[in-house]
């Protein structure tokens, strides 16, 4: 092999191995600022941003790195920086103290988007999951890609229907629903000890009332007829809150 063509196989491999593997752009549709923060799973490096702040209209893009992805995204509501500078948030809040979330988790109820997305254009997985609660309305798209492809979304206000005792408020709004799982954390609705299969945890009048109204959205653990997702070919993807 002379060495232009083993240069140029060199470079292709490097290219190849430096390339991203989608592109996830953030848009706030919402009548008010929100926080979106990242997570990205399986013990994984954190994306270049895990939280950040997006006023209504604007949308920011972050690139997910080339292998095997999984990972979250949601938005934090009426965040402020109190005197002494710590940053908190009325729901979604990651406990970080800051914008960034620094890997921390988002505190129920947080409208959750999930991505897994496969190496080489493989088989990616997305869902919108109101298992941990609800906070905003959020929708996820592929942006090309093969097979079904279908965006996923819970556009409703689910906060406006929720149950008082699911309810958090700030001031008199109500501004997130817990998941009974969140609230109670009770096995039979956490699908956990003897709940922890498909046969043992079915729905309940909790999880029913998310249900009917974002049936695209999980409701509870075992809620995969309906929402789950799946895209080939490598697309990019559009999560869009207030959609």
């Amino acid at each position: 092999m002379n060495t232009q063509v083993l240069f140029s196989l060199t470079l292709a491999v490097l290219l190849a191995a430096g390339a991203n593997a989608a592109t996830v752009t953030i848009k706030n549709n919402c009548p008010r600022t929100i926080w979106p923060a990242t997570l990205t799973g399986d013990q994984k490096p954190q994306l270049s941003t895990t939280g950040f702040e997006l006023k209504t209209g604007e949308s920011r893009s972050v690139d997910i790195p080339a292998g095997r992805w999984t990972g979250r995204f949601w938005a934090r509501t009426r965040c402020s920086a109190d005197p002494s500078g710590k940053f908190k948030c009325a729901t979604g809040d990651c406990g970080s103290g800051q914008v960034p979330c620094n890997g921390a988790g988002g505190a129920p109820p947080a409208t959750l988007i999930e991505l897994t997305i496969e190496a080489n254009g493989g088989q990616d997985f997305y869902d919108v999951s109101n298992v941990d609660g609800f906070n905003i309305p959020a929708s996820v798209a592929p942006q090309g890609g093969r097979g079904d492809c279908k965006q996923s979304t819970c556009p409703v206000n689910i906060n406006a229907v929720c149950p008082a005792e699911l309810q958090v408020k700030s001031g008199n709004d109500v501004v997130g629903c817990l998941s009974a799982c969140a609230k109670f954390g009770d096995p039979k609705y956490c699908c956990t000890g003897a709940f922890d299969k498909p046969e043992t945890c079915p729905p309940t009048n909790y999880s029913k009332i998310f249900e009917d109204q974002c049936p695209e959205a999980y409701s509870y653990a075992y809620d995969d007829k309906n929402s789950t997702f799946t895209c080939f070919g490598g697309p990019n993807y559009l999560i869009t809150f207030c959609p």
